[in-house]
């Protein structure tokens, strides 16, 4: 249901707590005891583990409240954290520090309010926003606020669905001025979170279609152009996209048994504009709960999800079994490209993220309450696969660049000047270069939380030895456009991408 990519190439997993017993056990003969469970009182097995990309290992983590539904963030210092949940879990906080024999550390009443459903951003200044809920119209921060208290969003009340809702994880996304773009049901807005006001209100998405869930469309903050769209203030042209979703009144037809066509609609708006305005275009399938990825080359890909219905427990069918992969900087009308897939349906509760190789982890699907294995048209799916994009094919080999060195090698500050050296089996001479720093996402619900993509600016491209290069590109200019935190560096060549250096900005 949740996963988060971590600067250790190890991934941490996990699922809900009170569906009963997993099929992974606890170390050591140790119990989860919770009285409130609904299933099970005493549980010796494990609803969460770590596993590492590098080995193809993993180990047991021991988590005690409720994870259903939740949300998360990486902080600067490369900690998991993560908020909120169903039942004894609804206020919870929890963090996982990545280590050989870390685990969860929690705070169940941490938070101000339950957060089940509400979704996190990292800001600037390293603390996580946490907004909205299931009937919760508000925002708080981690750090909490001194007296504790959470700040009123009259918006989350104005796109609630009654007895639909279509606002919950709210799509966010932190803007290089600094504020937040807000996203719930067709509307958004823009936060100011440090004085608590809306600086303005954007046009709705055109259609009338909630995108939030349980309508699940998804949202990406399109890559920051560093190289190439300064503008005269100094900050950067900022598009947010969104696609897919359910048409109104989907998640109420279900109880007849009738499954609404999803959305095909992908919307751009430029925030950075004076009067921005919906530009809409149609993917090839239409598709609900589906993961929106920002992939090292500046490429976005789309995965998983259903052609009809919407989120929810059996409230979906026609699995879209087909990624697609979108070019946002081609000319309109030839941006999507349909992808070879898979035949594993992955809906309700899948989740997708993009790991240090360039290659995309897909995880789970769970359409029931309990979990499921026959007798059922989508038995729950307990698999991992790894998607590779095109970038991969052994055809690019020659192409493909491989990092030898970075300087700094560890910390990056704003503005300093970073030097990759790296090699590349063919002739450089005539192929782009590019360097990408791609934030992970925690992902869950169709919703990837803080992923972003900058491209660097390039200053100068040498070669060193035959098949040898070093490239000169300039930081990120300000924690407003790249939060402090660890990031993955790529350099792409000719459309390739080399396997990840991670580089902590701060």
């Amino acid at each position: 249901m949740h996963m988060q990519l971590l600067h250790t190439d190890q991934i941490v997993m996990f699922d809900r707590t009170d569906f009963g017993p997993s099929n992974l056990s606890l170390p050591a003969g140790l119990c989860r005891i919770d009285p409130d469970d609904v299933v099970l009182k005493t549980d010796c097995t494990a609803h969460s583990l770590i596993y590492s990309v590098e080995s193809d290992s993993f180990r047991p983590l021991y988590v005690q409240t409720d994870t259903w539904c939740s949300s998360g963030a990486v902080l600067p210092n490369g900690t998991l954290l993560q908020t909120g949940g169903y039942n004894d879990g609804e206020r919870a906080v929890r963090m996982i520090t990545p280590c050989d024999f870390c685990d969860w550390f929690e705070m169940p009443g941490y938070l101000s309010v339950r957060r089940w459903y509400s979704t996190n951003q990292i800001l600037p200044d390293g603390r996580v926003i946490v907004v909205g809920g299931r009937r919760q119209f508000s925002y708080e921060f981690f750090p909490r606020a001194a007296d504790g208290s959470f700040i009123p969003l009259q918006f989350l009340q104005e796109t609630h669905d009654k007895n639909q809702e279509n606002n919950l994880y709210p799509f966010l996304h932190l803007l290089p001025d600094g504020n937040l773009f807000v996203f719930a049901n067709t509307r958004a807005i823009l936060l100011d979170y440090v004085q608590n006001r809306v600086l303005r209100e954007y046009p709705s998405i055109p259609g009338d279609e909630p995108r939030n869930y349980p309508s699940s469309g998804s949202s990406v903050l399109l890559p920051l152009r560093l190289d190439a769209s300064v503008r005269d203030d100094g900050l950067v042209d900022v598009e947010i996209m969104i696609c897919g979703g359910a048409p109104r009144g989907a998640f109420r037809l279900t109880a007849s048994n009738l499954y609404a066509p999803a959305v095909d609609t992908c919307g751009r708006l430029r925030v950075t504009d004076q009067d921005p305005r919906w530009a809409m275009e149609r993917m090839p399938t239409p598709r609900v709960m589906g993961d929106m990825l920002l992939l090292p080359t500046a490429d976005i890909l789309i995965i998983n999800g259903a052609g009809n219905g919407t989120s929810g427990w059996e409230l979906a069918r026609n699995p879209v079994l087909t990624p697609v992969q979108y070019g946002p900087y081609e000319p309109p009308g030839s941006r999507f490209r349909v992808l070879l897939g898979s035949p594993i349906p992955r809906m309700y509760h899948s989740c997708a993220i993009v790991v240090g190789d360039g290659r995309v982890l897909v995880g789970g699907s769970n359409p029931h309450v309990y979990y499921n294995f026959t007798n059922v048209m989508y038995p729950t799916e307990l698999s991992l696969e790894s998607f590779s994009p095109p970038y991969l094919a052994s055809r690019y080999a020659e192409v493909k660049p491989s990092i030898v060195s970075t300087a700094p090698s560890d910390f990056l500050t704003y503005r300093q000047l970073l030097t990759v050296d790296f090699n590349v089996p063919a002739t450089l001479p005539g192929c782009p270069i590019s360097l990408t720093l791609l934030y992970p996402s925690f992902t869950t619900h169709s919703l990837s939380m803080n992923q972003r993509l900058l491209v660097l600016k390039i200053i100068k491209v040498t070669q060193i030895l035959p098949f040898a290069y070093q490239v000169t590109a300039l930081g990120p200019p300000s924690p407003t456009v790249a939060p402090p935190g660890y990031y993955m560096l790529f350099v792409v060549h000719a459309g390739i991408p080399s396997r990840a250096a991670w580089l902590r900005i701060q």
